[in-house]
C-alpha cells in the first residue's frame, strides 16, 4: 500500500470519528421544523412597548450546536470557502454540499461553521440552518461520503 493511500485511510477514519457525535442528531435534523427549532419569548404579562422579544431555541439544537462548535469540523476561516467557490445563497450551499465528495470535505465543513459559528453573533443562522436543512444536508452528506469511501476500498 502506498503512502497515499495510507493517508486518505487515516484521514476517512479521523473523519469518521469527528462528524461520530453529530451523526446521532440526524433524526431530528431530518423531521426538524423551522417553528420547532426556536420560537420567539416575548415576556409574559408585560407591555408590548416595554417587553423584549428574543429566540428561545429548541434543547436538542442547542445541543447539536454545542457538540458541533466544539468539533474539529470547525473552520473558523470559513469565510474563504464561500468566496472561493461563489457562494452567496442557500440554494447555492445545498448544491455544493449535494455534489461534495472525499475532497471537499473543507467546503462542507466551511458551510457547517458559517451556520454554527455565525449563529453565535447572528442568532438567526441556527434557525435558517434548520429551516433551510443546512445542518442536515452537512451531517448526512458527511457521514455518506465516509461509508461510501469506506465501502469502496474493502470490496
Amino acid at each position: 500500500m502506498d503512502k497515499e493511500s495510507e493517508y486518505l485511510i487515516e484521514q476517512m477514519n479521523r473523519h469518521r470519528q469527528e462528524i461520530e457525535p453529530l451523526v446521532k442528531y440526524l433524526p431530528w435534523l431530518e423531521q426538524a421544523s423551522p417553528s420547532a427549532a426556536s420560537t420567539i419569548y416575548k415576556g409574559d404579562g408585560l407591555d408590548s412597548n416595554t417587553s423584549l422579544a428574543f429566540p428561545v431555541y429548541d434543547s436538542t439544537l442547542m445541543s447539536f450546536i454545542k457538540v458541533a462548535s466544539n468539533s474539529p469540523l470547525m473552520d473558523r476561516n470559513y469565510p474563504y470557502v464561500f468566496t472561493r467557490r461563489n457562494i452567496k445563497t442557500p440554494a447555492d450551499e445545498r448544491r455544493a454540499i449535494e455534489s461534495a465528495d472525499y475532497k471537499d470535505w473543507g467546503i462542507i465543513c466551511g458551510i457547517l461553521s458559517k451556520y454554527v459559528l455565525g449563529g453565535r453573533t447572528r442568532a438567526a443562522l441556527w434557525s435558517q440552518g434548520v429551516s433551510e436543512r443546512i445542518f442536515y444536508l452537512c451531517v448526512s452528506k458527511m457521514l455518506e461520503i465516509v461509508t461510501q469511501w469506506n465501502a469502496e476500498r474493502n470490496l
